[in-house]
């Protein structure tokens, strides 16, 4: 299996500023969305440098009406414990996520259900897709879930992005995007709605981009603290790395 980073990872967002130290993304098209808007370190700070680019981000998100400030550090290395301190007398959220990679031919096979149908969104289905991600998105706040129709209609129109729609009985039931690149088809958003969980949807949605995508290896992110990267050592992928994050909320 080839070499697989975070960097390999889809951030949607703009680079706004960029040195030796750090890379600063900026999506002014959904400011309320961390995981757009954040500095990502390249080497890991000190304490002193830590606060003085805190400050500067800081800044530039007050500017910009954020309440928020995230920050990712590098790839496969622990914020010193001096700088954990801080983190924490700060009233940061620490935690960290596992980069997990998969050749699709090492997918589980998936018992067949005529309940399930697994297929691409078209026009016809955008409405269905957007309505059922808005009754998800409500538990990060109406706000959130109103701009975050419009960055779904926006990667719709995205051609390196597919997204994939689940129906059991004909009812919608699950969702995932697939980030496509020249090496990698990148899992995002696996979604199944509470109502049918436990009846294999997620692992048919997996099991289409593995037959979709059977040249390229399949790459996901998952909460290192969360249940769901059990799952994924289950179906086989592969732990490739961590990467630890640290967010505050005004």
């Amino acid at each position: 299996m080839m070499k697989i980073t975070f960097e390999d990872i889809y951030k949607p967002g703009n680079i706004v500023a960029e040195n030796d130290q750090y890379r600063h993304y900026h999506y002014p098209e959904m400011l309320i969305r961390y995981d757009s808007n954040f500095l990502q370190f390249k080497t890991m700070p000190s304490l002193i440098e830590f606060k003085k680019v805190e400050n500067y981000l800081r800044e530039f998100h007050l500017k910009n009406g954020q309440k928020h400030v995230k920050f990712v550090f590098p790839e496969n290395k622990k914020p010193t414990g001096e700088l954990l301190t801080h983190l924490t007398d700060k009233g940061y959220d620490i935690g960290f996520l596992e980069l997990y990679a998969i050749d699709p031919k090492d997918f589980p096979s998936v018992r067949e259900d005529a309940n399930i149908h697994i297929r691409e969104v078209t026009t016809k289905d955008l409405d269905t897709l957007l309505t059922i991600q808005y009754q998800h998105d409500l538990d990060f706040g109406i706000e959130f879930a109103k701009q975050k129709k419009g960055l779904i209609k926006r990667q719709f129109e995205n051609q390196n992005i597919r997204q994939i729609l689940a129906y059991y009985k004909g009812s919608p039931a699950g969702y995932v995007d697939v980030i496509i690149s020249s090496k990698t088809a990148e899992i995002d958003g696996l979604t199944v709605a509470e109502t049918f969980r436990n009846k294999g949807i997620g692992s048919r949605l997996q099991t289409f981009v593995m037959e979709s995508f059977p040249e390229k290896t399949v790459i996901l992110v998952a909460d290192g603290e969360d249940t769901p990267k059990e799952m994924y050592k289950r179906q086989n992928y592969q732990y490739r790395g961590f990467q630890y994050e640290a967010l505050k909320v005004f």
